[in-house]
C-alpha cells in the first residue's frame, strides 16, 4: 500500500513515516500543501493520503478541496491541532474521509490508515501477479512455486510500477520521479542497477517473465525468457 503524508513539522514527519514503514506501508512524504499537490497530480497511484491542516504554501484543507475538484476520489485522512466541532465540520465537507485531532496515539493513526484504505468497502488485493510471479504487497517478497525472495523498498517499487502496467514500458524518468524523488541527486544509471537486481532475483526463482529494454522509451514486463 503507498501513501502519501504531508505534514510541515519534520520531526513529526519522521517519526510518523516510519511507524508506518514498519507496516508495511510505501510512504512519499512531504512538507507543505504545493508540494503534496504535485506529488499527487503526477500521475502516482497512492491508495491513501495524509493531510496536515495547517501547512505552508497551501493549507490541507485546500489541497483537498482542489483534489476533489479535479474529480480525485483517493481517500484522505486530515490531520490538525484543532478539535472543535466546526473545524472537524469543514474537513468533512471539503471531501475528507476521516479527520484525527493532535496529538494522537499511533496506534490510533495506524487503525485510521488501514480504516482509510479500506473505505467503502472496497477490496484492494495484497498481491500482484503476472507470469508464474507473485508480489506480495505487505511483505515486499517476490514469489514462484520455486520459492520467494524479500525485495529491497526500491526494488519492490520498481517492480510494482512494472507489474501494475505490463506489456507498456515504464520509463527511467518514471522511476527516478517517482521512487528516487523530484529533488533526488542520484544518478539516472542508478535504474538500470535496479533492473539488474531484478533480473537476477527473476531469474533465481526461475519466473517465467522477464524485464526487457525498450531504447528511448523504457522497461517493460513481458511474459517469456529473454536472453
Amino acid at each position: 500500500m503507498k501513501i502519501l503524508y504531508a505534514e510541515d513539522e519534520r520531526a513529526m514527519s519522521e517519526a510518523v513515516t516510519e511507524i508506518l514503514k514498519r507496516k508495511n506501508y510505501v510512504v512519499d512524504s512531504v512538507y507543505d500543501g504545493e508540494e503534496a499537490l504535485d506529488y499527487i497530480l503526477s500521475g502516482e497511484h497512492y491508495d491513501g493520503i495524509i493531510l496536515d491542516v495547517m501547512m505552508p504554501k497551501r493549507s490541507g484543507i485546500e489541497v483537498l478541496e482542489e483534489l476533489r475538484r479535479r474529480g480525485n476520489g483517493t481517500p484522505v485522512l486530515l490531520l490538525t491541532a484543532k478539535s472543535e466541532v466546526a473545524d472537524k465540520v469543514e474537513g468533512l465537507n471539503a471531501g475528507a474521509d476521516d479527520y484525527l485531532a493532535k496529538p494522537f496515539a499511533m496506534p490510533e493513526l495506524i487503525a485510521r490508515v488501514g480504516a482509510l484504505v479500506r473505505r467503502k468497502g472496497e477490496i484492494i488485493p495484497d498481491d500482484l501477479k503476472f507470469g508464474n510471479i507473485t508480489l506480495s504487497r505487505t511483505s515486499f517478497e517476490l514469489s514462484t512455486e520455486n520459492g520467494s525472495i524479500r525485495l529491497s523498498r526500491k526494488e519492490y517499487l520498481m517492480l510494482e510500477m512494472l507489474m501494475k502496467s505490463p506489456d507498456h514500458p515504464v520509463s527511467t524518468e518514471s522511476f527516478m520521479t517517482r521512487i528516487w524523488g523530484y529533488d533526488s541527486e542520484a544518478e539516472v544509471n542508478v535504474v538500470w542497477v535496479y533492473i539488474s537486481y531484478l533480473r537476477k532475483k527473476l531469474a533465481a526463482l526461475n519466473a517465467d517473465v522477464s524485464i526487457s529494454a525498450l531504447r528511448g522509451r523504457g522497461y517493460i514486463l513481458e511474459e517469456g525468457k529473454h536472453a
